[in-house]
């Protein structure tokens, strides 16, 4: 599915390109939040839509699939219809079905207008980061995806702040009709503003779509619905982990042997551009899954609300948003592979200090370790995304950032499943080690006499006890979680020798840009 570009077209004035930059950003901003904002409300939604707590998880499934089956298709889908055209239906869908989502009244109406949010927003992500390339010259493309990075990196991170405080302060229905005035407001400067990508028109690989849909569904499903069922221990995960593997075994022989698959191999030849959707791929997944680690624990352990929990990791966004501004200024001056292995380092030492997190801390190491850790993360992806589309052909842009995206979105599925798996786990391991020191020798009042004397109070005091191990048992699992973070990253490093520097070429053809 490889679309050509035309002959190249005149950059877009300072002014245009400031109007330009606006509107994507909105758009991503909204469609990026929805992947998380929903989070908080979930409970809500629960009682409202008469859903159980497993059925209510529909709500984040269905988004999460349907992005990940649609964001392969979108350079095609641009080759024919055009940007302007594609990237305004897209917000147009995306706001339609985010008011659906408002008004459901079931949760198969809630899932069904998921799933069309979730197709319509995927296309926004790649196109954003397309345009944003195209309407800024060469030697500003650190700038414009310092923008991009922005954006995409901490929306999620913010996104149950402001789930909490709408739930809070009207209900869970406002998360969604929040996007309706942006939405509309931003449709119409997009079609105001943007010019069609002027790109080769080529039939799309309908076998590589439903073979990589296959796998995809099959991964998703299967990383969602495995703690819930056992893992392998379950029919319905061994068939789901079968469609997958058969998928991608499928889709890789296809690829090799088709004229036109649906992801150009060239992306694949590209090495920068490989190496770092690998990077991406870990970066997202501590980033966004450290995110959703972090608001739970603080709600259940340290006894926040949900809107004082988003307020604690607000400063990792702000850290972020500042070291990606530096990173940004210094990428003229300083090699990007030297800024990934800086970033990855405070990353590391951010995982290790919240491995070091403890029941009767106060509000400062979550604080500070968040600081660190959005410094390092900004540093990273910045510095990636300079690299990855460095030494990307111009015509593989919108493909390229396609993948990039479905790349980040599979990182953070996979970390969310691995470490709430890993996390249910712990806990049980020690629930029972802990349970082993409680003992009539350290705990001499604990004997059944004592117990049994007390009567009521007696069987109040065991309750006490149990919850206390559970809740020490379950901040070791944390602890773990964090630990394995950290050294993931660690072993991470070596791999940024494998890039190479992302320096301009000498007479090199110009990307095409907007008019």
């Amino acid at each position: 599915m490889e679309a050509h570009a035309s002959a190249p077209q005149a950059l877009p004035s300072p002014a245009k390109r400031l109007a330009i930059t606006i509107t994507v950003m909105a758009a991503t901003l909204m469609q990026v939040l929805d992947s998380t904002i929903a989070n908080v409300a979930l409970p809500h939604m629960q009682a409202s839509l008469g859903a159980t707590q497993e059925s209510i998880a529909w709500v984040l499934t269905s988004y999460i699939i349907a992005v990940a089956i649609a964001t392969p298709v979108t350079g095609w889908l641009e080759s024919r219809f055009g940007r302007r055209e594609l990237f305004t239906a897209s917000v147009i869908g995306f706001t339609v079905a985010s008011a659906a989502c408002g008004l459901a009244p079931t949760l198969e109406t809630m899932v069904a207008a998921r799933i069309l949010q979730g197709v319509f927003g995927a296309f926004i992500g790649p196109l954003t980061q397309a345009a944003m390339l195209d309407s800024y010259p060469k030697e500003k493309h650190a700038q414009a995806l310092t923008i991009w990075g922005m954006g995409v990196m901490i929306a999620p991170i913010m996104g149950p702040v402001l789930g909490g405080w709408l739930t809070d302060q009207w209900n869970w229905r406002w998360v969604f009709f929040i996007n309706v005035p942006f939405g509309i407001v931003t449709a119409i400067a997009c079609w105001v503003l943007l010019s069609s990508a002027r790109l080769q028109k080529t039939a799309l690989d309908i076998t590589g779509f439903i073979l990589i849909s296959m796998m995809l569904v099959g991964f998703q499903l299967m990383l969602d619905r495995g703690t819930h069922l056992d893992w392998f221990e379950s029919t319905e995960i061994i068939i789901e982990c079968a469609i997958f593997v058969i998928g991608l075994w499928m889709y890789i022989v296809h690829s090799a042997t088709t004229a036109h698959p649906l992801i150009p191999l060239g992306l694949f030849r590209d090495r920068n551009f490989m190496v770092a959707n690998l990077f991406m791929f870990l970066a997202s997944g501590v980033s966004i899954a450290g995110s959703a680690l972090m608001a739970p624990m603080l709600q259940t352990l340290l006894g926040y609300d949900a809107y004082g929990a988003g307020l604690l990791v607000a400063p990792r966004g702000a850290a972020m948003m500042l070291s990606m501004l530096l990173a940004g200024i210094l990428a003229k001056h300083v090699d990007g592979r030297i800024m990934i292995g800086f970033g990855l380092a405070l990353i590391a030492i951010s995982q290790m200090m919240m491995a070091g997190f403890d029941l009767d801390m106060g509000s400062g190491p979550i604080i500070w370790s968040g600081v660190i850790q959005g410094l390092g993360t900004g540093f990273v992806v910045l510095s990636l995304n300079l690299l990855a589309f460095a030494t990307l052909a111009p015509h593989l842009r919108t493909e390229g950032a396609a993948l990039y995206s479905l790349s980040r979105n599979i990182g953070s599925s996979v970390a969310i499943s691995v470490l709430s798996a890993l996390l249910a786990r712990n806990v049980q391991v020690s629930h029972s080690d802990l349970s082993a020191h409680v003992t009539a020798s350290s705990l001499p009042f604990v004997t059944p006499a004592v117990i049994e004397k007390l009567g009521a109070q007696g069987a109040d005091l065991l309750r006490l006890i149990d919850s206390e191990v559970n809740r020490q048992a379950l901040m070791i699992a944390y602890i773990d979680d964090y630990w394995l973070m950290g050294w993931a990253v660690v072993v991470l490093l070596p791999f940024v020798l494998l890039m190479r520097s992302a320096k301009p070429q000498p007479g090199a053809e110009p990307p095409p840009m907007m008019e």
